[in-house]
C-alpha cells in the first residue's frame, strides 16, 4: 500500500477529447473568469470607497465578493491550463492545495450567507435595536470567525486525508476534491468519515435550521407589519434568498455526482453540474446584488455619470 504523501501525481479522467474545440472552450472560460473578476472587483471597490456603504449588510457582501474571487481563482487558473493540456495530471501538493481552495470557498460561502440571514433578521425584526446589536466591531468579528473557522476546518480535513493509504491515483473529476481522495483510500476511513458526518449534520440541522428560523421570523413580521416593512424585506432578502438557493442547488449537483453513479449522464452535462457552484455562483452574486440593491445601483449610476462627464474633457 502507498501513502498519499508517496503519490506524486493524480490523473483527472473527466476531461474529454475536444481537439480543436479546446481553444474555443478555453476562450469561453477565460471570458467567464474575466467577467467574474471584473464584476466582483468593481463591487468591492464601490463598497470600500463609499462611506455610505460601510454598513453591516454591505460589509458582509464585501466578504462574499472577496470569497468569489478566491474560489473562482482557485478553480479557473488550473482549469484553463488543464484544458490546453493533452495529459490531464496534477501533482499531489497542487491537488491538495486545490482541495483546500475549493472546500474553504464552499465553507466561507455557506457561513457568510448564514450570518447575512442573521443580519437581515436583526434589521427587519429588531429595527430599533439594530445599530446596537450589529456594530461594525461585531461585523468584523463575525467575518473573521467565518474565514478562520472555514480554513481551520479544511486544514483539519486535509490533515486526515494526508494520513490515508491510497490504492490508486485516478480521480473521476476535472478538479480535485477531498471525497475523491477518500474513495481512493485502502486504509481505515472511519475517523474521517465520522468527521465529515458531524460536519454534514451540523450544516444541515443547525446552520440551515437557523437560516429557516430567521426567515420564518422575517415572514411573520412582514405579514403583520406595514407596507414599508414588507418592501424593505423584499428588496433586501430577495438577493440573499436567490443566492442561497443558487448555491445550494449547485452544491447538491456536485454531491450527487460524487456519491452516485452518473455514467449514464452525458459527460458535458456532468462536468457543467460539478462546476456549477464554482463558476455560476461567483457570477450570479455580483449581478444579483448589483441589480437588486438600490444603494449599489445608485453608486453605479453615479460612477457611470461621472465617467460620461469626464470623457469629453479627456478627449478634448
Amino acid at each position: 500500500m502507498m501513502n498519499s504523501t508517496q503519490v506524486s501525481y493524480f490523473i483527472l479522467t473527466d476531461y474529454f477529447d475536444t481537439r480543436m474545440l479546446k481553444y474555443f472552450i478555453f476562450l469561453v472560460l477565460m471570458c467567464l473568469y474575466t467577467v467574474i473578476i471584473g464584476c466582483n472587483v468593481v463591487l468591492i471597490v464601490v463598497i470600500c470607497v463609499n462611506r455610505s456603504l460601510h454598513e453591516p449588510m454591505y460589509l458582509f457582501l464585501c466578504s462574499l465578493f472577496v470569497n468569489e474571487l478566491y474560489g473562482s481563482t482557485g478553480l479557473f487558473l488550473f482549469l484553463l491550463v488543464q484544458i490546453l493540456s493533452d495529459v490531464h495530471i496534477i501533482s499531489a501538493p497542487l491537488c491538495f492545495f486545490q482541495i483546500h481552495c475549493v472546500h474553504s470557498y464552499f465553507s466561507v460561502e455557506f457561513y457568510n450567507l448564514t450570518i447575512m440571514s442573521y443580519d437581515r433578521y436583526l434589521s427587519i425584526c429588531h429595527p430599533l435595536q439594530y445599530n446596537t446589536l450589529m456594530t461594525n466591531k461585531k461585523v468584523a468579528v463575525l467575518i473573521a470567525v467565518v474565514w478562520l473557522t472555514a480554513h481551520f476546518g479544511i486544514v483539519t480535513l486535509i490533515s486526515m486525508s494526508l494520513s490515508l493509504q491510497l490504492c490508486g491515483n485516478i480521480i473521476n473529476k476535472v478538479y480535485c476534491n477531498n471525497y475523491s481522495i477518500i474513495k481512493l483510500a485502502c486504509s481505515d476511513t472511519t475517523v474521517i468519515n465520522f468527521y465529515l458526518l458531524v460536519n454534514t449534520y451540523f450544516g444541515i440541522f443547525i446552520i440551515i435550521g437557523f437560516i429557516l428560523y430567521t426567515y420564518v421570523r422575517i415572514l411573520k413580521v412582514c405579514f403583520s407589519g406595514s407596507k414599508q416593512t414588507r418592501q424593505k424585506a423584499v428588496s433586501t432578502c430577495t438577493p440573499h434568498l436567490a443566492s442561497l438557493l443558487n448555491f445550494s442547488f449547485g452544491v447538491c449537483f456536485d454531491v450527487l455526482q460524487s456519491r452516485f453513479d452518473t455514467t449514464s449522464v452525458p459527460n458535458v452535462l456532468r462536468i457543467f453540474l460539478s462546476l456549477y457552484f464554482l463558476t455560476c455562483q461567483p457570477l450570479f452574486n455580483p449581478l444579483m446584488y448589483g441589480l437588486k440593491l438600490s444603494k449599489i445601483r445608485s453608486m453605479w449610476r453615479g460612477l457611470f455619470s461621472s465617467w460620461i462627464e469626464l470623457s469629453p474633457t479627456i478627449s478634448s
